[in-house]
């Protein structure tokens, strides 16, 4: 599939909620999928969002939960990159300590959704998904984990050539499931149970892909 055929698939999702108890919190989880457009690989893996996940505490609770469940390489910082990137080395989890932003990533009808995360909200995001911080509070503050503590590269959509998004999506692919989840500790039961390449249509995102070093 060349690239205009990828440009001409929209992305899609899906989004599911469920409620589950973390150390005793009442914590619902949102969950998003999505499928390649344009030089954004996007994943099988959906992305999600852990709701009042770490409460309280601040960015030194958000970073001790990350480490605990193996997600490392840990930063603190007032809010993210305010332009659209994705990773193509590492997963990544986000988590407010303190404040809100407006968060936007490549799934929906239109490209992109927006979501708003609060103090205590988690996000859990496969590599090859792009997203950008679009507004945020005087007081934001995210943390951010890497499994196995990962470094990061940042990859932006406009200046990828063919050769290097094909680069980027084999090093997507070769990437493993973490152990557990950086928020909740528990297996990642969602990404464990996330389509095949061949059952999800994943297929034609991998056409000549073997042929790149």
């Amino acid at each position: 599939m060349n690239t205009a055929e990828r440009s001409a698939r929209r992305p899609c999702i899906s989004m599911g909620v469920d409620k589950r108890t973390a150390e005793g919190l009442d914590m619902k989880t949102e969950r998003f999928t999505s499928h390649p457009h344009g030089r954004i690989p996007n994943s099988r893996f959906p992305l999600l969002v852990h709701r009042n996940a770490i409460p309280g505490g601040g960015a030194d609770a958000v970073k001790e939960r990350f480490r605990q469940n193996g997600w490392s390489n840990n930063w603190d910082y007032p809010g993210v990159y305010e332009y659209a990137h994705f990773h193509s080395t590492t997963h990544e989890c986000l988590g407010c300590a303190s404040g809100w932003m407006e968060f936007s990533i490549s799934v929906g009808e239109s490209g992109f959704s927006r979501i708003r995360i609060e103090a205590g909200d988690v996000i859990v995001m496969p590599a090859g998904v792009s997203h950008e911080m679009t507004s945020q509070s005087e007081d934001i503050h995210m943390c951010g984990g890497y499994p196995d503590g990962r470094d990061w590269d940042d990859i932006q959509e406009k200046f990828l050539s063919e050769e290097n998004y094909k680069r980027a999506c084999k090093r997507i692919m070769m990437l493993p499931i973490p152990a557990r989840d950086p928020a909740t500790g528990l297996e990642m039961s969602e990404w464990l149970a996330a389509p095949s390449s061949v059952d999800g249509g994943w297929n034609d995102w991998r056409t000549g892909l073997d042929d790149t070093a």
